[in-house]
């Protein structure tokens, strides 16, 4: 095509074509937008397709939307037709009721092509929001994702990182060290550590780019095509074994572990294990169907929640609603993190929003308490008051305002004043009395007291048992 440049590819960019081939079925994409270049009169070099590839193909037999940024092509930016491209994917993918894998690799913004440029990312915003909570919506990030380009993936339910890699950033190296006086590398600044640990941004993080178009895969293997469609099932697999846990609070062990012993083989994705790493949350099977699973950790500060384990719990409990997958929850917290800087931090506010996720969630949701479930934490991880369907305990389990050792010194203040020799005794009778879940399960707020190794069988029959209707649209997958 007169005009139109075809240079060789640099050595060190990957063909667009070349990674959807890793993530989509052989022989399955079908290609549109071939042909599109700049508009004639803009400041830059016409090439072919504009940067980026769009399609439609299929994802282990299931129909998806793709696009993939060109790197090679003017470093990958976002001009007017580029974006008309991307836009074009997304209202497919909605129209078709069906998932979008956008594979990001791009500098940023065309200079070039000013405004314009900048109007393609507000419409490509606009139909990540239009798209939310209706069609699955992920975004791997190869390379580089700056300036305003960073939102989108931010818009999408889950980001997936290449290590040393991918990067993502609102400011570069040159602009922070000319505002702030910083000298920082583009991976101090939005490498997938630093997201993946401290930001938040990344869900999963992959150590190259095989691994993580195959983790998207693996993402789409647990979500419905859409909000309208039902969730895909796999054959069954057997559990391992549930381990035991220490009866003593002040002994950590690995909530996964538990998982593990409750879910199908193999089946637990653990999503953002770095951040917040207090709380867990992860997809998995069980009987070969997807569920969400939101549990406390106790190997990090015994599991309780802070004000970032809010903002993820919040968002990963409403992404699971609003595309029908049901919830299992495994508590064992001693309450909210105090002090000062979690106050500062928000975390009233931002502990509101797992409250929030849990009262508007519709899909069947089951609690299991393991070992201690204290004070508003108890509240927020899915208690039967905020509308879980079925609250099962283990026979150790404790659940009260707060431990026994501080309930007995506030309750008993007086009298252990007078007889410092009774605290022993008190605190006995205060576990016995008032933290048994027996107790719990005479007020209704547990429904059965079950052996951990009944676990994965009350689960499984509790949500065989819970119908909701036909799928639907509920809501959208707000970022928190």
């Amino acid at each position: 095509m007169t005009g139109i440049a075809q240079e060789p590819r640099p050595r060190e960019c990957v063909s667009p074509y070349t990674r959807l081939s890793h993530l989509v079925d052989p022989g399955s994409f079908a290609e549109f937008g071939r042909h599109v270049v700049a508009r004639a009169g803009t400041a830059v070099r016409r090439h072919q397709g504009d940067g980026v590839v769009t399609g439609n193909a299929l994802v282990a037999g299931r129909p998806v939307l793709v696009f993939a940024q060109d790197s090679s092509v003017l470093g990958g930016s976002l001009g007017e037709m580029h974006a008309l491209k991307i836009v074009q994917a997304q209202q497919r993918a909605v129209e078709y009721r069906c998932p979008l894998v956008g594979l990001v690799d791009s500098a940023g913004a065309r200079i070039q092509e000013g405004v314009a440029a900048l109007d393609g990312y507000g419409a490509i915003f606009r139909r990540n929001v239009q798209a939310s909570g209706r069609v699955p919506q992920i975004s791997v990030i190869l390379g580089t994702c700056a300036g305003g380009a960073v939102y989108s993936p931010a818009l999408t339910d889950v980001v997936i990182m290449v290590r040393g890699r991918g990067r993502m950033f609102l400011t570069g190296p040159a602009v922070v060290k000319a505002v702030t006086g910083e000298e920082l590398s583009g991976e101090e600044i939005g490498g997938a550590r630093m997201h993946s640990h401290r930001s938040g941004v990344a869900h999963l993080v992959a150590e190259d780019e095989e691994q993580a178009l195959g983790l998207a895969r693996r993402v789409l293997s647990y979500l419905p095509d859409s909000a309208w469609h039902a969730l895909p099932s796999v054959p069954a697999e057997p559990a391992r074994t549930v381990p035991a846990v220490p009866a003593d609070q002040r002994k950590v062990y690995d909530v996964r572990d538990v998982v593990d012993g409750i879910v199908d083989a193999g089946s637990f994705l653990e999503l953002q294990p770095h951040f917040a790493p207090t709380l867990t949350t992860g997809f998995a099977r069980l009987e070969g169907n997807p569920i969400g699973i939101v549990a406390n950790q106790p190997l990090r500060l015994g599991g309780v929640l802070d004000a970032r384990a809010g903002d993820k719990g919040g968002r990963f409990v409403r992404f699971c609603d609003a595309f029908g997958i049901p919830l299992v929850v495994l508590v064992d917290t001693p309450g909210f993190l105090p002090g000062r800087e979690q106050e500062a931090n928000g975390v009233i506010r931002r502990g509101a929003k797992l409250l929030y996720a849990f009262s508007e969630a519709t899909v069947p949701r089951v609690t299991v308490v393991l070992r201690k479930a204290f004070g508003g934490a108890y509240i927020a991880m899915n208690s039967k008051s905020l509308g879980a369907d079925q609250v099962f305990s283990w026979p150790t389990a404790q659940i009260a305002v707060m431990g026994a050792e501080g309930a007995v010194g506030v309750v008993h203040r007086r009298e252990l004043a007078e007889h410092p020799d009774r605290y022993a005794r008190l605190v006995t009778e205060y576990r016995d009395n008032v933290m048994a879940p027996q107790r719990a399960a005479e007020s209704f707020a547990v429904d059965a007291i079950i052996q951990p190794a009944e676990t994965r069988a009350a689960l499984a029959a509790t949500l065989r048992g819970i119908r909701r209707g036909s799928p639907t649209f509920r809501h959208d997958n707000l970022p928190q």
